[in-house]
């Protein structure tokens, strides 16, 4: 599974489930979804991405658990790398540069990232 790794809107909210659960039965992602799906929507989801390798489940009573089989920082990576190339042209510092203008960040968001640089660089912050 070291190939770049690609979820649609619905996948990628099904697997964002997953990862903060640890592992959800169909009824517990469906509850949990923003959208409201009808069961069999969200079972063929699931079992989608059993497919692709993605997630696995395991019987727990009458109903099955799914659980994730790739970590969520893996995805985020994959997902930046496609974000970095497409729209900022392959470069980090494009990117960087645009995700710490971001008015949202707070002072202290922005201290710790100024401590991460410091660190990676090798430097005192």
């Amino acid at each position: 599974m070291d190939d770049p790794l690609y979820f649609p809107p619905r996948e990628l909210a099904v697997m964002s489930i997953l990862w903060r659960t640890g592992g959800a039965t169909v009824a517990e992602v469906k509850d949990a979804l923003e959208e409201n799906l009808a069961y069999t929507s969200v079972l063929s989801a699931l079992q989608t991405l059993e497919e692709k390798g993605y997630v696995t489940h395991e019987a727990e009573g009458r109903a099955y658990r799914y659980r994730a089989l790739v970590d969520a920082e893996k995805a985020g990576d994959s997902a930046l790398a496609r974000v970095r190339e497409s729209i900022f042209q392959g470069s980090a510092e494009k990117l960087f540069a645009h995700f710490v203008s971001d008015d949202k960040l707070s002072r202290s968001e922005l201290e710790r990232m100024r401590r991460l640089l410091a660190d990676r660089l090798g430097d005192e912050p």
